[in-house]
């Protein structure tokens, strides 16, 4: 007897059946009656289920499969959702940050991720080329970033220091660092 798999869906129609799923969530929402909080609570009670389910996956899971499951779009956001994901969300910011440097660099520009605070992932992003192309540089980073964290609320183009703007190093005087004074073995 040979067994049949199921197709999978691609990411186009993940993507549409989720997009469905917010229309139908907002019209049950929005419709009046006594069955609406009915019906909110079985969804809710649903989703519970199943993140307890998809927990009880990762429990039996080595590390080499979690991360396997983890690194997949569609399950990471459910890991997420369920606050159940394997890899903190500053490491997953820092792996899509240096997963998009090279292409950064090609175009002329750099990235730095300069941290992750209070739900904002902060990024440090220089892009070559003009203004429109620097704006798709930073839609793209954002995207990027959104992807692996969906948990996040933003995510923030911060301004690089000065010094290395100019490239330069900050100025500290030569006594500081010979150890004399102002006026040291000057006759008096």
């Amino acid at each position: 007897m040979t067994e049949t798999v199921r197709d999978r869906l691609d990411e186009r129609a993940i993507a549409r059946r989720l997009a469905r799923l917010d229309e139908l969530l907002e019209g049950i929402e929005a419709a009046p009656g006594p069955m609406t909080q009915a019906a909110i609570e079985a969804v809710q009670a649903l989703t519970e289920v199943y993140g307890e389910a998809l927990a009880r996956v990762l429990d039996g899971a080595g590390a080499e499969l979690a991360d396997r499951l983890a690194g997949d779009e569609l399950l990471g956001h459910l890991m997420v959702l369920h606050g159940i994901h394997p890899e903190p969300v500053d490491r997953r910011v820092s792996r899509a940050v240096d997963n998009l440097r090279p292409a950064v660099r090609k175009s002329g520009g750099e990235i730095h991720l300069a941290g992750v605070e209070d739900g904002v992932a902060n990024v440090r992003l220089r892009a070559g080329g003009c203004g429109s192309s620097s704006t798709a540089v930073e839609d793209a980073v954002r995207e990027a970033v959104l992807a692996v964290a969906p948990e996040l609320t933003d995510v923030r183009r911060v301004p690089e220091p000065e010094r290395e703007k100019r490239g330069q190093a900050a100025f500290v005087p030569l006594d500081a660092l010979t150890g004399r004074t102002a006026g040291a073995g000057k006759p008096s």
